[in-house]
């Protein structure tokens, strides 16, 4: 097994893209070769510090909180996810639904809520060992008799075991396979922020994050993509950590405002009206700010997304999104 440790996400995916950048080997796939590293272990220590800022081209935070606020209320609705990241249908198929949504497949997909369950029994049973998060279902997911894919979107994430020690929430994440350019970053935030959510939740405090990836590997037409900012990482101030009734109202508000500021018709006024959560919990108001600044983007409002963004205190949120609108505005 490789490991890869560190504080934050930021530092350990830096020494694993630089690993995979000197792979000489090449391994053929369906989507091209690639470098890869089998049995891949990332473990981070301060699992609040969850974004990938030394990403050079930056990803889009926008989309990754668009995309946890999506898997956190269950949906499976191609569109909407769709509006903040107009490519991903590229890689996901073009059905109104995605057939391997996280959020889906962890609260409605087996018939069970299945992080209501995991709050539930470890609220009542700290010391459980038996809280395993489901995803991959084999009747669905394995491929055909004749070795091929069922669906494009087929989970990379297996499952996440949760645990508490010593009064901490810890998190182990399994992939079976996991793209270190394009899919590592989202992931982090992903289920990172579950973790925080459940820790929440439960009233206690979050402890370390460990990510497994069976096939940790980086497309060679994306080598050349890759590169690293020598800028310091910015720090996460937010927390998601809330009770659960506050959490599951605040998630499920931005969510449903996230399906308004689609609108093609929508006027300014009302738009602007949307972002205001009025919760009082600035971390939700950030992460609305960054997801309406981006949509007002999206609609060429250019002044109007940069002062939305001026409304954000969250410091690695500026960072990214400098980073992404810099790109964007370059295009």
């Amino acid at each position: 097994m490789i490991s890869f440790c560190g504080q934050t996400a930021n530092e350990v995916w830096i020494e694993a893209a630089r690993r995979l950048l000197h792979q000489e080997e090449h391994k053929s796939s369906r989507l091209g070769p690639t470098r890869e590293l089998l049995h891949a272990a990332f473990s981070i220590t301060d699992s609040q510090q969850k974004w990938v800022t030394s990403r050079i081209p930056t990803i889009n935070p926008a989309f990754a909180l668009a995309e946890l606020v999506w898997i956190v209320n269950g949906a499976r609705e191609a569109k909407i996810i769709n509006y903040w990241n107009p490519i991903l249908p590229k890689y996901a198929g073009n059905g109104d639904n995605y057939h391997g949504a996280y959020g889906y497949r962890i609260f409605h997909h087996f018939g069970l809520d299945q992080l209501t369950r995991a709050y539930l029994t470890l609220k009542n049973k700290s010391e459980s060992r038996q809280v395993v998060i489901q995803i991959w279902d084999s009747k669905i997911d394995f491929p055909d008799d004749a070795g091929q894919p069922i669906d494009m979107d087929i989970p990379c994430n297996i499952c996440s075991m949760v645990k508490v020690k010593n009064g901490k929430l810890e998190w182990s994440q399994i992939l079976r396979s996991n793209d270190i350019f394009l899919g590592v970053p989202h992931n982090f935030v992903q289920f990172t922020g579950l973790q925080e959510i459940l820790a929440g939740w439960l009233d206690i405090e979050v402890g370390s994050y460990v990510q497994y990836s069976d096939s940790l590997h980086l497309y060679e037409k994306d080598a050349d993509k890759i590169n690293f900012s020598s800028a310091d990482s910015e720090k996460n101030t937010d927390s998601l950590a809330l009770n659960k009734v506050q959490s599951e109202k605040n998630f499920k508000l931005i969510y449903e405002n996230m399906k308004k500021l689609m609108d093609p018709g929508i006027k300014k006024a009302d738009f602007m009206r949307t972002l205001d959560l009025k919760c009082k919990h600035r971390a939700f108001e950030n992460i609305m700010l960054v997801i309406g600044a981006d949509a007002a983007r999206r609609k060429g409002w250019g002044k109007e997304s940069e002062d939305i963004m001026s409304m954000c205190d969250n410091p690695v949120y500026q960072q990214l999104w400098n980073g992404w609108f810099a790109r964007k505005m370059a295009m």
